[in-house]
């Protein structure tokens, strides 16, 4: 059963309404429900079939104003990468050490694995623990890589992966409660604008269905998708 807050959060927004962005996020800051800084999230459900794997949409976006999150950063590569990684701001840098941590003890320490392409064969090993929490390096989102100075600013600074579930529908974190509606703003159209741009050619008709922005705690505020058609056009 819905707590108290909850409840009356929810008196406050009218469910079948979608409401312009700005007014959206309004309503989520104003009825925040926890004590804590709640994160933030938007949920684009899209029409595509995620079955299907010319329709798998995936990708990364690094948020104007950051997460307001820092991200705990694991670089797995050897030599002279360490150093890089390093110098960078990475949380724990290592190799096969630290693959042996992760398969016998469990460890999970950790927000976002980065790995240069001459030691996956190792990784690989640890793929069944890391995959499902969604934590594997992949090419395709710019966490395997020989530039891992680069991968790891771009994460602390707020760089943030996005993938449609089986449901085809896309969830992401743009920010905190705490933040400015500017700032979530940007954030939702930094977003926004990256997965429309990741509109796979297979896509048929309206490819935003819908859009709904949230806290943790919070319910859901329904967005006019009008922002985000606009946004494609330009894309």
């Amino acid at each position: 059963m819905a707590g108290k807050k909850y409840r009356e959060a929810l008196k406050q927004i009218d469910r079948v309404k979608h409401y312009p962005l700005e007014e959206a996020l309004k309503l989520v800051i104003a009825n925040k429900v926890a004590k804590f800084d709640e994160t933030v999230e938007l949920a684009v459900r899209l029409n595509v079939d995620p079955r299907q794997a010319d329709q798998n949409v995936r990708g990364t976006v690094v948020m104007p104003n950051g997460t307001g999150k820092v991200a705990r950063v694991l670089v797995l590569a050897k030599g002279e990468k360490e150093r890089e990684a390093r110098e960078a701001g990475a949380d724990y840098v290592g190799n096969d050490d630290l693959i042996k941590k992760i398969q016998e003890e469990n460890w999970l320490d950790f927000d976002r694995v980065i790995a240069t392409p001459d030691v996956m064969g190792a990784v690989g090993r640890i793929g069944k623990i890391l995959g499902p929490r969604g934590l594997m390096p992949n090419p395709r989102v710019g966490t395997v890589t020989f530039d891992v100075a680069k991968a790891v600013r771009e994460v602390k600074a707020g760089k943030v992966d996005y993938r449609v579930d089986k449901a085809g529908v896309i969830h992401a974190r743009i920010g905190k409660v705490s933040f400015s509606e500017q700032k979530l703003i940007e954030n939702a159209h930094a977003l926004l604008a990256a997965i429309i741009r990741s509109k796979p050619a297979s896509a048929k008709g309206n490819y935003v269905k819908s859009v709904a922005v949230s806290s943790t705690m919070g319910p859901g505020v329904k967005v006019d998708t009008g922002e985000a058609r606009v946004m494609a056009a330009a894309a």
